[in-house]
């Protein structure tokens, strides 16, 4: 990917301005992963949670990635610490009788060990546990992590409330450097929280990003957009979020789609065009 298609974060990490998600890929995970990175993905997200991720499988289709000739330095891997409630009894990652900080601990080598790794880019929090107490012991635990220099940064999923966002980071010593949300109208887009980010150079990254918004990819704007430009729907969006900083994950298991969210940056949008965009959210 060219360096202008990466933001650099307030760690000094540089992440792609689109990410691969790898939830729900079961048996597919490493050869879609593999694919993934063949065709010119170079940030990978995935998660210690066996409910819906395939974490060793992320780690198979980015090992035989690196056998090929990719420097592991190329890649942004991303993966998350998820708490009990978030995890199949049936197969948690770690001892669910251990303390929480242990939790976290054991969950972090298995995700180094899943994705034959030394370190990862970023670890997140996969959501916000029961009280703001409970959810900084996990936050610390993970600053500990990153003080061992295993981790270059951190960050949190699935938080969608502007105060509790603030009072993680108010409490952090560790800020976070990414959050990353479910994209949709149902929580105003995260408009008071993507005000925080851009106030303190947080990161903020997008998932669910087409599922969610099938009227926002049929509206006249984009279908007009997508008609100039020659480009899909989803092309036009990912494209205007590309250009107001945020990150969108992109899940497809197909080549054809693999192919053109990689080609968002083979074009432009005017500063017009994002206004026209930004009024539907």
């Amino acid at each position: 990917m060219n360096p202008k298609n990466f933001l650099t974060s307030t760690c000094g990490v540089r992440i792609p301005r689109i990410i691969y998600g790898t939830a729900w890929k079961k048996d597919r995970t490493a050869a879609l992963v593999e694919q993934a990175i063949g065709l010119g993905f170079r940030g990978i997200d995935t998660a210690c949670q066996p409910k819906h991720y395939n974490e060793a499988g992320v780690g198979d289709g980015v090992a035989a990635c690196l056998h090929r000739g990719i420097d592991r330095a190329e890649l942004y891997l991303q993966s998350k610490f998820t708490p009990l409630s978030g995890q199949d009894p049936m197969q948690v990652p770690y001892d669910p009788n251990a303390d929480l900080s242990e939790q976290v601990a054991q969950s972090f080598r298995t995700s180094l060990n899943n994705l034959q790794t030394t370190y990862l880019d970023c670890l997140l929090l996969h959501s916000p546990l029961a009280s703001h107490q409970r959810t900084l012991e996990a936050w610390q635990a993970m600053e500990q992590i990153f003080h061992s220099g295993r981790v270059k940064q951190l960050g949190i999923s699935n938080c969608y409330d502007p105060q509790l966002f603030e009072l993680l980071y108010r409490d952090a010593t560790v800020k976070p450097a990414v959050i990353q949300n479910r994209f949709y109208a149902e929580t105003g887009y995260d408009r008071a929280i993507r005000d925080f980010c851009r106030e303190h150079r947080i990161i903020y990254q997008s998932f669910w990003t087409l599922t969610a918004n099938p009227t926002i990819l049929a509206h006249p704007t984009l279908q007009a957009l997508a008609v100039k430009y020659r480009r899909h729907a989803a092309q036009i969006f990912f494209r205007y979020l590309s250009q107001i900083d945020i990150i969108p994950l992109t899940g497809t298991t197909s080549e054809s789609h693999m192919r053109e969210d990689l080609a968002i940056f083979e074009f432009e949008l005017t500063a017009a065009e994002c206004d026209a965009v930004e009024m539907l959210l």
